[in-house]
């Protein structure tokens, strides 16, 4: 019934979906660009229609009662994002217990301009052994949905072909839309 509901929705506010989940088991999904409130809202939606079970990071301020039980539902894992050193560790320890785990992440890290993308998701992906797949809202064409899957290996090269995906992905507000980048080692 939920999928029906989330098509609906999709289809009201004319979203066309893109793409298919890739036949894995387990992934480190980028859900790119974040430059607004409604990005999450539309993958949270979109995640619905396609009937994936996919998990988010959360800042852990947001499970409070009743949004924590709610958010858990829709998959949200909280995090403290005063303390991220170990939240790398967790989630790849997370990837090796699961037998099926697929976790989206904003490689932004916050709706406003970043000039660089945490590499958090490369991270977790290259030591937990799991592809990246592309993920995307593209506000201008009105699309959302799934791309390319990455074996992540050669960090230059990877970053490239993102930069090459996200080309022409049109964000919310493309101000706040930084470079596909990650910081200096």
């Amino acid at each position: 019934m939920l999928q029906t509901i989330a098509r609906k929705i999709l289809a009201f506010f004319r979203w066309t979906l893109v793409g298919e989940i890739p036949p894995i088991k387990k992934g480190v999904f980028v859900a790119a660009y974040h430059t607004s409130n409604w990005d999450g809202f539309w993958f949270i939606v979109y995640k619905f229609a396609i009937n994936v079970r996919v998990r988010f990071l959360a800042k852990h301020t947001l499970f409070w009662w009743p949004m924590g039980p709610f958010l858990r539902k829709l998959g949200a894992i909280p995090i403290d994002r005063d303390h991220t050193h170990s939240t790398v560790q967790m989630l790849v320890d997370t990837f090796r217990n699961e037998d099926h785990l697929f976790l989206a992440l904003a490689p932004e890290g916050t709706r406003k301009w970043q000039p660089y993308w945490k590499s958090g998701f490369y991270q977790i992906a290259k030591k937990a052994g799991v592809p990246i797949v592309l993920a995307f809202i593209d506000y201008r064409k009105k699309e959302i949905g799934i791309g390319i899957s990455i074996e992540p290996g050669d960090r230059q090269k990877d970053l490239q072909t993102m930069r090459d995906f996200y080309r022409n992905v049109t964000p919310r507000h493309p101000a706040n839309q930084g470079p596909v980048a990650f910081p200096p080692d």
